[in-house]
């Protein structure tokens, strides 16, 4: 990510942070997506993601700063709105 923030599935890194050489501060995730050739920009297209426009610092403060139960929330207050008043219905002006 630009301006800072990085990710990795090095071996290294795990093993730096384990050992207390690495970075100081980290979140650890474990998981597995998956897109095919297009599907994601698709996805967006379709209004299946909603992009939020942060600075480094602030995405440092909810990465790292932000309890994970309030992150979403948090996010979404950047926008504006609350997440509550979002649809399950996408649309097209």
């Amino acid at each position: 990510v630009p301006g800072g923030l990085t990710m990795t599935t090095s071996k290294d890194v795990l093993e730096a942070v384990a050992t207390g050489s690495g970075p100081s501060k980290f979140l650890m995730t474990l998981g597995y997506a998956g897109w095919s050739a297009g599907q994601l920009e698709e996805e967006i297209a379709l209004n299946g993601w909603i992009n939020v426009p942060l600075s480094q610092q602030q995405m440092s403060e909810i990465i790292f700063n932000t309890p994970s139960s309030q992150r979403y929330e948090r996010t979404m207050s950047l926008l504006g709105f609350d997440p509550s008043h979002l649809s399950g219905e996408a649309g097209h002006a």
